[in-house]
């Protein structure tokens, strides 16, 4: 062999044995796992748009990633608060207790925010929240009684529901986007201490001036629309300089790019992934409509938003790669499962439809239950489509509780509108068939009422008293489940996958405890 050939082999011999070491040294442990939430992503779009896209994004992602294409939550509906707890803890509302991002308070008879605690101070902003009413462990929980409390554990996204229950209870960090100021902004639970390098991304977003505009990210993505009813449109402006705008901007694409810039700078100058103690980042991205607009009222809008998460992706895998090197990182992204749209007139294109007006339900049974028991105070209050029973008044007249829901049930069924009745009894005590399965993990003893009504898809359920407006939809939305990186070798699967495995899979991977209300096993 020539000497020039003896070098070769020696350098890449040395270059081998340097990447066993550095594996060796963390254990064969990812440095860094990170868990990408995307609100209201979904796979039909996702793929619409791809002749869009970058090649360091999306593309990479399906390309070189394990890709479950037949993702669902095992849930009979979702948002984004009980999609965020979901994955976080691998367990359903049942046991984590976030049935929504509202619910009563039962002894204030009143709405309660998911995470608002009055106990605790807001840092940059006037909001005070925690994550006191999650009641269960999260994964970066588990991740800090694993290290004693070394590990690194971070938070970032445009709301603050979602930013507080991706990280749980001990995270270091959980940072979201302040409706009035469209700063980084924090809760005392979290610490008193602001990191530079948040500071550093508040002094460039103070700089941006009073408006934001948002306009189509390219001329391609402005003058042509890959949905069906687009054909050739005209590009749109839309200018947020009023009180409002920083609420529209988290509406946006354009605060896709400011997670990414945020994780970004943590990257570059926080500690995450600097030693062998395995960190991790959640991170949340917006993929919705425009202040809640339908694909068919803003088109263009919806396009240019998964443009810009294409690239918001591809930044957050260069920087994570310049950072611990693609082998030295575990990533999953996946979607919140629903979709959040602004109510539409079916009668005008004589789709059979109606509205079910709650405040006259909750009058009607009222009415009833004073027939049958001789009182009228038997309901406490309604909220959304859910009823709240007066539990004091039912013991105190000894009235048997089973039975007076099943009165309820059989009464409100007869009403126009409804598809079904849940009563807690017949959730918690019916059979195992998938359907009623999916809305007992739904329903929370604490938080959610006595009485859940299932109002007939196409039709309006109102109610005036908590301001719901909302039309009834069975639709399937589909999305992925994606884990890339850390010696995760290509593959599409197509079987049915709940989210709630992504849990016990990352923690399998940090080898760490599931969260402690997950029974599902890794998925690998």
């Amino acid at each position: 062999m020539t000497r020039p050939n003896n070098i070769l082999l020696t350098l890449l011999t040395a270059l081998a044995a340097s990447g066993q070491m550095q594996a060796a040294a963390n254990g064969g442990l990812p440095r860094v796992v990170v868990n990408i939430l995307v609100d209201q992503l979904r796979s039909d779009y996702l793929e619409a748009f791809m002749p869009l896209y970058g090649e360091d994004g999306f593309k990479r992602l399906l390309a070189e990633g394990r890709v479950y294409t037949g993702a669902e939550y095992p849930l009979s509906h979702t948002d984004r608060a009980t999609a965020a707890a979901t994955v976080s803890t691998g367990s359903a509302p049942a046991n984590h207790g976030i049935v929504g991002l509202h619910w009563v308070d039962r002894e204030q008879l009143r709405p309660v925010f998911c995470v608002s605690d009055k106990t605790v101070q807001g840092i940059g902003t006037r909001d005070q929240y925690s994550a006191a009413m999650l009641s269960t462990s999260t994964i970066g929980d588990e991740l800090k009684v694993a290290s004693e409390g070394k590990a690194l554990v971070v938070s970032l996204a445009p709301m603050a529901e979602t930013a507080i229950l991706q990280a749980g209870h001990a995270a270091d960090h959980a940072y979201w986007l302040d409706d009035e100021t469209g700063q980084w902004v924090t809760s005392s639970y979290y610490g008193t201490v602001v990191p530079h390098w948040i500071k550093s991304r508040n002094t460039q977003l103070s700089a941006r001036g009073a408006q934001i505009v948002w306009e189509p990210s390219s001329d391609l993505v402005g003058n042509f629309s890959y949905f069906l009813s687009g054909g050739m449109r005209q590009p749109f402006r839309h200018q947020m300089k009023s009180a409002d705008r920083f609420r529209q901007w988290k509406t946006s694409g354009l605060v896709n790019s400011e997670v990414a810039a945020a994780a970004e700078t943590l990257m570059q100058l926080g500690t995450l992934g600097f030693d062998k103690i395995t960190d991790y980042l959640a991170l949340s991205l917006y993929a919705g409509g425009y202040e809640s607009r339908t694909a068919a009222e803003a088109p263009l809008e919806i396009q240019d938003t998964y443009v810009r998460l294409d690239a918001a992706i591809a930044r957050i895998l260069r920087a994570l790669e310049l950072k611990v090197g693609k082998d030295n990182f575990l990533l999953t992204f996946t979607s919140t499962g629903y979709i959040e749209e602004t109510n539409t007139d079916l009668s005008r294109y004589r789709i059979p439809t109606g509205t079910f007006d709650m405040k006259r339900a909750q009058g009607l049974l009222a009415m009833y239950l004073r027939a049958v028991y001789g009182r009228g105070d038997l309901i406490s209050t309604t909220y959304g489509t859910e009823i709240y029973l007066n539990h004091k008044a039912i013991e105190d007249n000894q009235i048997n509780y089973s039975e007076l829901l099943e009165r309820c049930q059989d009464f409100l069924q007869q009403l126009a509108g409804v598809q079904d009745v849940y009563g807690s009894v017949r959730l918690l005590q019916g059979g195992s068939t998938a359907g009623l399965s999916r809305i007992r993990n739904n329903y929370n003893v604490q938080h959610s009422g006595d009485l859940s009504i299932a109002v007939l898809p196409g039709w309006h359920a109102v109610n005036t008293d908590s301001g719901h407006n909302r039309i009834s939809r069975a639709s399937y939305v589909p999305f992925p489940i994606i884990f890339y990186g850390a010696g995760i070798r290509p593959e599409r699967i197509s079987d049915a996958t709940t989210v709630d495995y992504i849990a016990p899979t990352l923690s399998n991977a940090m080898r760490i405890r599931a969260p402690n209300a997950c029974d599902k096993s890794p998925l690998f």
